[in-house]
């Protein structure tokens, strides 16, 4: 068993007790953890950072809906009829503040983040560490507070800020607040963890942070700044064959900046109780068997989104299943249920098995080096440099074979003689590179697209680009009334 595949459980026994609120923290308790004797050992200091992991590998986020909740409002799915109403209500937009999975996204990374702060702030109590055990604890803190905040704020806009100690719950802080805690907590990280090469498997390298950073600034706007983020990443590189991204042998490879544990290693079980507070091991993702066309099969791939592939495009039979297809190890062939003609293969473990089995360990790529090129692309062209624009998104079609933007053939059908082309080509790359990977929602609302493409299913915009606050935290935190409440909620 590999330390790339055991850290994440480590400090989930020590840390179960660890949750929301930093008043839940009685450190004269003697039953609880005190910061004061706590830190003595690096195995200690390790587990604390260890847990702050956790709260991603719950039933709200990557263990399960967190894909429901993206692919249906990114409306890169169709759903089948035994699709569950409570996560039909991402694809209709009719989610409301009592919302439950919306009130578990909130708690889990608030959870987080009081982890992250448990260890960043009781720094001058580490023992016994030498000074790069400590730069990458912080390290790893800061990043993943910063992560945690990256996924509120997209969504919330903005939210308590959780950074300094404090034993209550805090007001609503402004979007801008909260964005420039997370670069601060960002560049931080960049320049207290080890390069890719000197990281072991699941923890965030110096580029991850950097991807990171570079990402949030583009989604506010920030071009230069994010061309320099992106710019000062080194040790990634894209893999020769795109499938490797999405199995379950080839996990973190070379193109992969960061990406969330999981594994059978430590079974599973079909128990559901357990898994929404990050408490517990909860190593496993339902993902394929939701997805997968022979198991569960509750949503399918949009036409349109088949139809984006080019002609002879690898990904679209990487990324896809049709009937006739083989499995299995070659030994089946794909028939695909309910009259369908196509159903998601990445992510899935039909290339060596029959079934999904309920629990699957494949790992979660969140960030890849490819969206790191597209993005930097974006932010190349949004600062008039087109060729630098046009050079990255070849990388990303060189590694299938495609035709470069530029050549005659590409010009036919795209163009890249203007910003605007440029620009179109980049929507068009993101979405067939990046299908399946929940970032068509956030892309459509950074480029202002999300009223033409979704309004058709119940979009409003200055509403939905944001969930509601939950009403659980409107009643629990003095500081936060249901004037602070997201426009129509």
């Amino acid at each position: 068993m590999t330390s790339t595949r055991i850290f994440l459980i480590i400090g989930l026994i020590i840390f179960s007790i660890i949750s929301c609120n930093t008043d839940d923290l009685e450190l004269s308790n003697p039953n609880e953890l005190s910061a004061e004797t706590f830190f003595k050992r690096p195995e200690q200091l390790q587990s604390a950072v260890d847990a702050i992991y956790a709260n991603l590998q719950t039933e709200a986020l990557f263990s399960r809906v967190w894909y429901y909740m993206y692919d249906n409002m990114g409306h890169e799915v169709e759903t089948n009829p035994q699709h569950e109403a409570n996560k039909r209500v991402y694809f209709d937009f009719n989610y409301n503040a009592d919302d439950g999975y919306i009130f578990q996204y909130w708690d889990n990374c608030f959870r987080g983040i009081n982890k992250a702060n448990f260890v960043i702030q009781n720094e001058e109590n580490f023992e016994n560490v030498t000074e790069q055990q400590k730069n990458q604890a912080i390290g790893e803190a800061k990043f993943m507070r910063a992560y945690y905040y990256s996924m509120l704020v997209k969504r919330f806009g903005g939210v308590p800020l959780y950074i300094e100690p404090t034993g209550e719950g805090q007001p609503r802080a402004t979007e801008e607040a909260v964005y420039e805690a997370i670069y601060s907590d960002l560049n931080d990280a960049a320049s207290k963890l080890p390069s890719k090469a000197n990281t072991d498997g699941g923890r965030p390298s110096s580029g991850s942070a950097l991807a990171l950073l570079g990402k949030m600034y583009l989604h506010n706007g920030r071009w230069a700044d994010a061309k320099s983020a992106f710019g000062s990443m080194s040790g990634f590189a894209l893999v020769n064959n795109y499938e490797d991204n999405f199995l379950e042998e080839t996990e973190f490879n070379i193109e992969s900046v960061w990406e969330i544990n999981f594994t059978l290693a430590f079974g599973a079980t079909t128990d559901w109780s357990g898994v929404g507070t990050g408490t517990g091991i909860h190593e496993f993702s339902f993902r394929g068997q939701d997805m997968g066309w022979n198991d569960w099969f509750n949503s399918y791939p949009t036409q349109d989104l088949v139809d984006e592939y080019e002609d002879g495009d690898p990904r679209l039979t990487a990324n896809f299943y049709f009937n006739g297809d083989s499995f299995d190890n070659g030994n089946q062939t794909v028939a695909l249920p309910l009259e369908r003609e196509v159903a998601w293969k990445k992510y899935q473990l039909y290339y060596k098995q029959s079934n999904e089995n309920q629990a699957s360990g494949i790992n979660c790529r969140v960030i890849r080096y490819a969206d790191v090129l597209l993005m930097h692309a974006e932010a190349e062209n949004e600062l008039g440099n087109s060729q630098a624009a046009i050079d990255l998104l070849n990388q990303v079609r060189d590694r299938v074979g495609m035709p470069q933007y530029g050549s005659a053939e590409m010009n036919a059908t795209f163009p890249v003689t203007s910003r605007q082309e440029i620009f179109d080509a980049i929507v068009h790359e993101r979405r067939v590179e990046l299908a399946g990977e929940q970032v068509r929602f956030d892309d459509l609302i950074r480029w202002g697209m999300a009223e033409e493409e979704l309004s058709p299913f119940g979009f409003r915009v200055g509403v939905h680009e944001r969930f509601p606050i939950p009403f659980r935290e409107i009643n629990t935190n003095a500081n936060i009334s249901e004037s602070d409440q997201n426009p129509g909620f």
